[in-house]
């Protein structure tokens, strides 16, 4: 009697760890569930990288230049690098005949001037 409740006791905690471990393996995804998930994440990162590919070539097509004589305020601070007080001084101190007047006049530096001279004109 004493070796069969020794061998029910031994074999209890046994079968309980037996039956944890099998609750745990169950619950593995299925290879073809995987492969769904993986397709649509993959399919909405592309679906992403377009519109973020997209919106980039629009900024960077931007063919029209901003008139610094009659661009406003919003326009101005849109140029990268430009700072409120440089774009008050341009404001305040028009009308331009040529854009590299915003040198000349020591409102932008010469260098900051390179980075946005294709992107300004300065017409009547």
């Amino acid at each position: 009697m004493k070796a069969s409740y020794l061998r029910s006791m031994c074999f209890a905690p046994l079968a309980l760890l037996l039956a944890s471990a099998s609750s745990c393996t169950t619950n593995k995804d299925n290879p073809d569930e995987i492969r769904e998930r993986t397709a649509q994440a993959t399919e909405t990162m592309r679906r992403d990288a377009k519109a973020v590919a997209e919106g980039v070539k629009e900024g960077m097509s931007s063919d029209k230049a901003i008139n610094i004589n009659n661009a406003s305020r919003e326009d101005l601070l849109n140029l990268p690098g430009l700072t409120d007080h440089e774009v008050d001084r341009i404001i305040a101190e028009r009308p331009f005949k040529d854009a590299h007047e915003l040198v000349a006049r020591r409102i932008i530096p010469e260098a900051e001037y390179d980075k946005i001279s294709d992107r300004i004109i300065a017409g009547h």
